[in-house]
């Protein structure tokens, strides 16, 4: 009888690297303080200790699955490699340029954000291929070579190559790295043909600029990782969570690492839908709170919503527009500067704001005692009660609640007139607003209402706001699973191997070929299964295909899902027929008489999910008293009340509680509000409801 798989399921977030073991059915996990100068410093530590807990070495482990924000984080803040830009001569100043959207309508004084690569760090080339892919100007390699020595010679470490049209032929962007990679081989070249080959070219440019921004510090971090854990005997494969919702292998995320952006929120959003499965619900609204950033996800049978273009690095109040768009598939969520580590300060108009500036893990909140001297919210929450000082992290972080009164009053209470605990309720109540306003927006964007949501809350902070956050959005039933405080990286152990290709080629449904598409569609389905046979050579690999369409004329496309017979056997009515069905289920009503015209095509090469077992929920008939209380703020009658403690590890399946109440583990503590009850699922989920009669 063979043992056990044994699977590692590493999360590094803005201020805690969280770590999950897997051996069989039995699971060990942890947090550790992200350690920003060497990032793996944390992975180790974490994994030794999961290890250590499991009874194995890492050796037994026989694989690794990784997320960072280390992408993300290297684009908001400016910290990657000295990169070049070559593109299209007239089109040098496109990053710049932006689009004519003005993310703030009547603000006169408003600040475009500034490229990532200034203006003398784009270069240009004389050639032009037309939007069918001909060449109008041809490019002169000579032209090239003169170019390549001039980067040469300003010390460039990275060269991202977008040039007009590419998407459709790629031949002079394949020139350019040939030149490059022959004259200048220790610089990394990515081309926007193969990083995103998709029309529009602000978007196209700007994402293959941030890809050659971050490769050569990702490539460094992914050597140095799998390196350092052979060290440790983890000789096992090494795989990274992608944007998307699935899993590439190390060497492709090196070329690709753009792909690694939002690779972290994403291992959530496949957590909760998992979730989501064995509940059986199809409207779910994912709550993923860390110590930086909160993350709100939209999920629909069990399936997170996603998109072709996110942005990175909001500038204006996170507003859509003032950051960088990234144009890769990516799980579309929205994300703001709500973390436990989010700083907090007064403005000119004398109102609490919070984030998006994080205390992260270096120093941390005031109550670390490492040096944080600002309010963060992780600060509110323990003079608020929420937070046990004896008990955080599971008595790793010993908090220290007189410097978060005293950061409380020097910072907010002074200036505003108010007490440490006054302060602290303000605090709390503007990030929780901020995060209500934000499900809010989003699902107004998404043409849904909330009230008929359950909410499923992981991440070290989300169980501590997310019953307010319920009362605030109208929403009914919250879940917190077990494992919560570590749920991106338990996520990572549930997604499958996948890869998605996509391309852009204009095609008009009246001048529709079936040919043309069956050979596009058997091309992309090629690639896509390529990436994910580097994961897994035996697997079983389905392919799912989408098209993006809109009415001629339009600026904008929905995706279309089609099956396999659509593209082994395309038709056009057909077609029209699925484009119509989902144009009037998103806008209420068809355009007859309109041509339709297809712009992106896709395909996700994916191994199939984990078969998932479904629970039988329970109302919970056993009531449980609390055996300790402590002093906890109510933020619905404005003061302190007596709140019950439970260990989540006591609480036995159907046994329920009654707000307000704290539920404690290791990893994160659960609120139960007062208007709520409680309930232990059989799978250890803790369903929080309104109380009758409440």
């Amino acid at each position: 009888m063979g043992r056990d798989r044994v699977r590692l399921g590493v999360d590094i977030g803005g201020t805690f690297t969280d770590v999950v073991l897997e051996v069989g059915e039995a699971r060990f996990s942890t947090k550790v303080l992200t350690t920003y100068a060497a990032p793996e410093d944390a992975i180790l530590d974490g994994m030794g200790q999961v290890c250590a807990a499991a009874g194995i070495g890492p050796g037994d482990i026989d694989q690794i699955i990784h997320g960072t924000t280390l992408a993300t984080n290297a684009l908001i803040e400016r910290r990657g490699a000295k990169t070049a830009l070559i593109t299209t001569k007239g089109f040098r100043d496109v990053i710049e340029m932006r689009t004519e959207s003005r993310f703030e309508q009547y603000d006169l004084n408003l600040e475009l954000p500034e490229p990532l690569l200034p203006r003398q760090q784009r270069f240009v080339v004389n050639e032009r291929m037309d939007a069918g892919g001909n060449v109008l100007v041809p490019l002169d390699r000579a032209e090239v070579e003169a170019l390549a020595d001039e980067i040469a010679g300003a010390g460039f470490e990275s060269v991202a190559v977008g040039l007009i049209h590419s998407y459709l032929n790629d031949a002079h962007e394949r020139m350019v790295r040939e030149v490059l990679e022959k004259r200048l081989p220790e610089v990394m070249v990515s081309i926007s043909s193969e990083v995103s080959p998709q029309m529009r070219e602000y978007e196209r440019f700007n994402t293959v600029v941030a890809n050659a921004y971050i490769k050569p510090l990702i490539k460094s971090y992914l050597g140095r990782l799998k390196g350092r854990l052979a060290d440790k005997g983890a000789v096992c494969p090494v795989f990274l969570m992608h944007s998307g919702g699935g899993i590439i292998s190390l060497e492709n995320a090196a070329d690709f690492p753009v792909r690694l952006v939002e690779s972290g929120p994403a291992g959530g959003a496949v957590f909760a839908a998992n979730i989501a499965a064995r509940y059986g619900l199809d409207k779910v609204l994912s709550f993923d709170m860390g110590g930086t950033t909160a993350k709100i996800c939209l999920i629909k049978n069990q399936v997170p919503k996603t998109s072709r273009v996110f942005e990175v690095a909001r500038t204006y109040r996170f507003k859509k527009g003032s950051g960088m768009p990234i144009s890769i598939p990516v799980i579309d969520m929205v994300e703001i500067g709500a973390g436990g580590g989010s700083l907090a300060h007064v403005d000119a108009m004398r109102q609490i704001r919070v984030g998006p500036e994080s205390a992260g893990s270096e120093p941390g909140p005031a109550c670390y005692g490492r040096g944080g001297e600002r309010p963060a919210v992780t600060d509110a929450d323990l003079v608020l009660g929420r937070l046990d000082p004896e008990n955080f992290a599971g008595g790793s972080i010993r908090l220290d609640a007189e410097g978060s009164r005293g950061a409380l009053t020097t910072h907010l209470g002074e200036a505003l007139g108010m007490e440490a605990e006054e302060a602290a309720f303000g605090l709390a109540e503007v990030v929780d607003e901020n995060m209500a306003n934000a499900a809010r927006v989003h699902a107004v964007e998404n043409g849904e209402d909330l009230a008929g949501y359950t909410m499923i809350a992981f991440g070290g902070a989300a169980p501590l706001h997310a019953g307010r956050l319920c009362e605030k959005l109208g929403v009914s039933r919250l879940l917190v699973p077990p494992g919560a405080g570590v749920g991106s990286a338990i996520g990572f152990l549930r997604a499958p191997f996948s890869f998605e290709a996509n391309r852009s080629v204009y095609m008009r449904l009246s001048k529709f070929d079936p040919e043309a598409i069956r050979g596009l569609l058997d091309e992309l389905r090629a690639e896509a299964t390529g990436f994910v046979r580097n994961c897994d050579a035996e697997a079983e690999i389905f392919a799912e295909f989408r098209v993006y369409m809109r009415y001629a004329g339009q600026g904008w496309e929905i995706p279309v899902v089609l099956e396999t017979r659509d593209a082994e056997a395309p038709d056009a009515a057909r077609y029209q027929a699925l484009f119509e069905a989902d144009y009037e289920r998103l806008f209420g009503r068809v355009v007859t008489g309109m041509d339709v015209e297809i712009t992106v095509w896709a395909v996700n090469a994916t191994t199939a999910p984990e078969p998932v077992g479904r629970v039988a929920a329970g109302s919970g008939d056993s009531v449980v008293e609390p055996g300790e209380t402590r002093r906890m703020f109510d933020p619905v009658s404005a003061e302190f009340v007596e709140a019950g403690v439970f260990a989540r590890s006591d609480l036995g399946t159907g046994q329920r509680i009654s707000g307000p109440a704290a539920v404690t583990e290791d990893e994160t503590t659960v609120i139960v509000p007062a208007s709520r009850d409680a309930v232990r699922q059989p799978d250890g989920c803790i369903d929080v409801m309104i109380r009758e009669g409440a």
